[in-house]
């Protein structure tokens, strides 16, 4: 063999002498990551504080109507309007889900198991659009399908991805029409 090589094979990790060392620097690292978690946790629980002074999210009515359209995907959070990185956390809208969207006459209904539901009524939506960014998730350009809501004096963007992306286009070009059709109504 080449001498390289046998200086390869030769070549073995020291061992550990100095076990106390190891084992406090072990006991250190794990306390450091155990302060960041509670800070950023502390953190979320500040921010919810601070946005305390937001309503109670409205509930789906009893009887909503026919379902004009359905889609299946994930929740990604909601911010306020126009602020892609100020995230709402208040009343839950901060917790990323799955979620379960259907769009009646009455509003928009939001299922998202394991975390808060809620009901946007169709006089609260302001409009519908596709974005690549909302809050903690980047997508490619149109990725998104963001709708903004007004919620007591405060205007919201919410996002939602599909699991078939292609569904997105429908539905902006429905909700938009619905929401025109409101304000039409409303004006008279």
């Amino acid at each position: 063999m080449t001498p390289l090589i046998l200086l390869a094979a030769e070549k073995e990790s020291a061992e550990v002498t100095d076990w106390a060392a190891r084992i406090g620097w072990v006991i250190g690292l794990g306390l450091f990551v155990a302060l960041v978690y509670w800070l950023m946790r502390e953190g979320w629980k500040w921010r919810s504080t601070l946005q305390g002074d937001l309503p109670e999210l409205p509930t789906a009515p009893d009887a909503p109507g026919p379902a004009r359209m359905s889609l299946s995907g994930r929740y990604h959070g909601s911010t306020t309007a126009g602020q892609w990185l100020d995230r709402i956390v208040a009343h839950g809208l901060g917790t990323r889900s799955r979620v379960e969207l259907t769009l009646t006459d009455a509003g928009l209904d939001v299922v998202r198991p394991g975390a808060n539901d809620f009901f946007l009524p169709l006089a609260a939506l302001r409009e519908a659009r596709l974005d690549k960014g909302i809050a903690g998730k980047v997508l490619t350009e149109g990725g998104l399908l963001v709708v903004t809501w007004e919620h007591g004096d405060k205007l919201i963007d919410s996002g939602f991805r599909s699991d078939h992306a292609a569904e997105h286009n429908a539905w902006v070009e429905t909700l938009n029409d619905m929401i025109n059709k409101t304000e039409t109504e409303g004006a008279r």
